[in-house]
């Protein structure tokens, strides 16, 4: 009368490689949120290091100094400041893919790293101005 599931390894593999991908999307503690207002007053007074780490390609902020996918990151830290300790503002589309470039510059010894928070879309919706 009951029918028996049966544990299917593969579907649980499948299924844990899939959270765990996931968990690089997370933000990492050492991350710093910034609103669109923040980043743009940063902006006006400061010369900061902004970073696009969205894939594929997007219209970017105006301003940004450097488009680096958040999945390379590793293979363009010749391009990134030498002093581990200067401000690096990232973003992507929405967030998560900030999110994952900040743990890799974490990992790498960067210390002062920022995130936008809602990332272009959030940017765009504050009205500020893309290249």
């Amino acid at each position: 009368m009951f029918k028996t599931t049966r544990f299917y390894p593969a579907v649980f593999v499948v299924v844990l490689i899939f959270i765990i991908s996931g968990c690089s999307f997370q933000k990492p503690d050492s991350l710093k949120m910034i609103s669109s207002a923040e980043l743009n007053q940063l902006m006006q007074t400061e010369d900061i290091f902004l970073v696009d780490v969205h894939t594929p390609k997007q219209r970017h902020i105006k301003g940004t100094d450097l488009f680096i996918p958040y999945n390379k990151v590793e293979e363009h830290i010749d391009k990134l400041p030498k002093d581990k300790d200067t401000a690096i503002y990232l973003y992507c589309a929405g967030g998560p893919m900030g999110n994952a470039a900040a743990r890799t510059l974490y990992d790498l010894g960067f210390s002062n790293i920022s995130n936008l928070e809602g990332g272009a879309h959030a940017w765009g919706k504050a009205g500020y101005a893309f290249e």
